[in-house]
This record gives structure tokens, sequence and C-alpha cells, in this order.
């Protein structure tokens, strides 16, 4: 596989390898896989039933983008398949590249492609590119002078345009799991001659994992910042949590996501935000992030919440809580914090009512000790001839067929008397709510 950044002309004037490896290669070059069997994570694509796998087996690569996190593996894949399939391999940055290099980039492959040699050109960050930038690409993707592979951290539907979008395939990569990252550390650990050489342990391994957030370069960068803080004459060293927080200079707060600390936070968050106070909700909310919990899990407390607490008092909180959730789910952290924190300080600062929920618990005691009671007839469906002669929905009033859309009818069962459940308040929403209420049915509810 060739690098455009190693390579010295080859005699058809197209770059190749040097020959010379450089002087100095980071941990995360040194140990990045080389075939996807070395790869840590994304199984729905390298799995055995994976797409990608698949286009390696056939040997036909189509043009595609990999939208995911830092340090997913979009690089790494983009190298195994060049190496895989014997291409030769040039890589630009969309950061500091623009349309002369792109275009001296195609030139490159078509003699390439003369010499008989296929060429993936690989633009990390491809949604800095402009219009102009973007365009110079697709006549060489439909001519097939190259196989183009984007890389990108953002919503290629949203920055990378349309015409260029219709050309490639779109893979979305997911942030490494923890056990994930532990495997590419301990890989590290194993096969890299450094790490060998003086029997490299991790201490504390969870702190890693935390602070690496699912990017394995962050992580491997991590391991080789402390060891290189080590004494030289130790042989057998142990990155400590101390040895890992000086290197990388974070200190993160103590917090066991499957502890008590975990309960204690996330109570102390929903109940500032049922006291609403927004800006206690917000440090609470911080102490979580920090600490390393899952967002998803912050945002499903938040989704309940909406119902328990605020309920009908304002009905649009549930929308935000599921819009938030949503938001998590497709953008990911760091960028969801923000979508995190506008939903907690809207709920926070929302009127509060927990009238739905304590109907609910109250109806649910006499649904179970009345069970036994039948669905009144008049309430009863009937859609055959025998049932309507059974008197099935006979006497039933229909509503909308009434002013104001209501018609005084008994809708519980026979041996229940009718009572109210549902108590709204006086807060928000709640308080129409609860007039409307006493309007219609003023043996339950009073002004």
């Amino acid at each position: 596989m060739e690098r455009e950044n190693d390579m010295q002309p080859d005699l058809f004037g197209v770059p190749g390898t040097s020959g010379s490896e450089p002087l100095f290669q980071p941990l995360a070059e040194r140990v990045r896989p080389r075939s996807l069997d070395d790869m840590a994570g994304q199984e729905h694509l390298i799995g055995p039933d994976g797409p990608l796998r698949r286009y390696l087996s056939t040997g036909q690569l189509p043009s595609m983008i990999f939208w995911g996190p830092p340090g997913s593996g979009k690089t790494t894949l983009a190298e195994i398949f060049a190496s895989s399939m014997n291409c030769r391999f040039e890589q630009l940055s969309a950061i500091d590249s623009g349309v002369k290099d792109v275009r001296r980039a195609l030139e490159n492959a078509e003699k390439s492609r003369r010499a008989g040699r296929t060429t993936i050109l690989f633009i990390d960050e491809i949604h800095r590119f402009n219009k102009a930038q973007q365009d110079t690409l697709l006549h060489a993707i439909e001519q097939g002078v190259i196989t183009l592979i984007g890389a990108t951290t953002e919503n290629p539907s949203f920055e990378v345009n349309a015409a260029l979008l219709s050309r490639m395939q779109v893979y979305v990569l997911k942030p490494l799991t923890e056990a994930d990252l532990a495997s590419v550390v301990r890989r590290a650990l194993r096969e890299d001659r450094v790490l060998k050489e003086r029997h490299v342990e991790i201490g504390d391994p969870d702190f890693l994992m935390q602070f690496a957030g699912g990017d394995a370069r962050k992580a491997l960068n991590a391991v080789e910042a402390a060891v290189s803080l080590l004494p030289a004459n130790i042989s057998e060293a142990v990155v400590t949590r101390e040895l890992l927080e000086r290197a990388v200079q974070h200190h993160a707060p103590v917090y066991d996501k499957g502890g008590e600390y975990h309960y204690d936070i996330i109570s102390a968050f929903i109940k500032s935000m049922r006291g609403s106070d927004p800006d206690a909700a917000l440090f609470w909310l911080s102490r979580m992030l920090q600490g390393g919990e899952d967002p998803k899990f912050i945002a499903r407390r938040m989704v309940i919440f909406a119902s328990e607490d605020i309920g009908n008092a304002d009905p649009y909180a549930l929308t935000m809580a599921i819009s938030v959730f949503h938001s998590v789910e497709v953008i990911g952290l760091p960028e969801a914090r923000i979508n995190l924190a506008q939903g907690v300080t809207y709920l926070a600062s929302a009127p509060k009512s927990n009238a739905s929920y304590q109907g609910l618990n109250e109806a649910s005691g006499d649904a179970g000790a009345f069970q036994g009671l039948p669905v009144p007839l008049h309430l009863r469906n009937a859609p055959t001839k025998l049932m309507k002669n059974e008197g099935y929905g006979k006497g039933y009033r229909y509503p909308h067929s009434y002013p104001g859309h209501f018609v005084d009818e008994r809708y519980f069962p026979d041996g229940l008397d009718p009572k109210a459940y549902y108590r709204p308040g006086e807060e928000g929403r709640e308080k129409y709510l609860r007039e409307r209420l006493a309007s219609l049915w003023p043996g339950r509810y009073r002004n």
C-alpha cells in the first residue's frame, strides 16, 4: 500500500514508495490494524455478513463515505482496502487541501490507471470541501479514475453536495464500546515492540476507557504519553491512574456507572428538575457527562420525567424530551451535550404536575380490584350482526353528534362508582383542563 506523503515518483511518473521508514511513528500508527480481522468494533460493517467484508471478498469496491466519530476506524478501513486490493493509496486532508491539490491527485490517479493500477483517493474531513472542490471529483468517479473514500464526522446529508453524495455509498461507523477499546489496548500491549520490551500493564483500565470516550486513537495516545513519563530503566511498567492523569492532564470525577454513586447523582439530577432548579440540574448533568455516563441513559430519564413530573401542565415537555433523546442518538457526544442542556433547562423551568401519573396509580389499584366487572353493553364493539342482536353497542351516543362534542354518558363499568383519578392542578395547561373537566363532570370535579 502506498502513502502519498512517503512516496517518490516511479517509472511512470506516479508517486511510489520511498523505501524508507519514518524515523518515528506514534503508537496509534504502529499498531494500526492491517486487516479487517485485526479491527475492533464495527461488526455491522466488517462482520461475516458485513458489506465492507463482502466488497473485499469480491474485489469490487464502490466509492463511499465513512461517517463516524474520531478514532472509530475510518482511515484504517481505507488503508486496509488499499492494501488488501493492491491499490495505489493517496490521502488528502480537506482541512489544508485546495482544488489544485485535488487536481494533482487526479492527474496522478490517471497516470496510475494508464499503468494498470487503481487508485483509492482518501479524503479526510471531506465535509470541509466547498462545492467547487467537491465538483472536481465527480468526473473522476464516473470515469473510474479513482475510487473515492471520504471520511467525515458530520452528517454527509447536510455537508456533502447531492451530486457527489449520489455517486457514493454512505456507511455509519459507531463509537467504539469500552470492550472494543479494551481490545485495542490489549492488542497494542501485546504486539507493539516498545510496549512489549517494557512489559507495560494498565493499572486502571476503567479510567482509560472513560477518558478515551470511544476514540481508539485517544486511548493509545494516552498510553503512549503515560509510558513516556516512566523512568527508562523500569522493565516492568504499570500505567497507574495517577500516571495517566498526569500525562493527559485529565482528572476524572469519582463516578461509578454501576454503583451507588451513579444512582445518587441521577437522583439529584431528577430532583433538581422536579424542584424547578435548572442551574442545579445543569450541575448534575455536567457531573454525569464528565463521569462518562451514557448520554442515552440521561435522555431516557428525561423522557420519563417529562410525563411523570410535568405531564399536562406543559404537554410540549414530552415532545422536547423525545426530540432530545433522538438528537443524542443521531449526534452523539460531545455535541449532544448541547441538546441535553437545552432539554434539561426546559424541563426544569416548565410548570410541574404529577396528576396523570398519580391518576394512573389510583386507576391501576381499582383495575386490579374490579377485574371481574364486564364492559357495559353500550360501550362494546359490534362488528357482527349477532353481536348487534345481543345488544352490543346499543344505546351508545356518539359525542361528535352533540353540541360541544360531548354527551353526559357513563363510561365506568356497573358496580364501580365514577371517580376522579386524574385531578389536574393549577399550573400551566392543566388549569384549563381542570376547568373544562369541572364543567363536564361537576359531580367529580369542583373548581
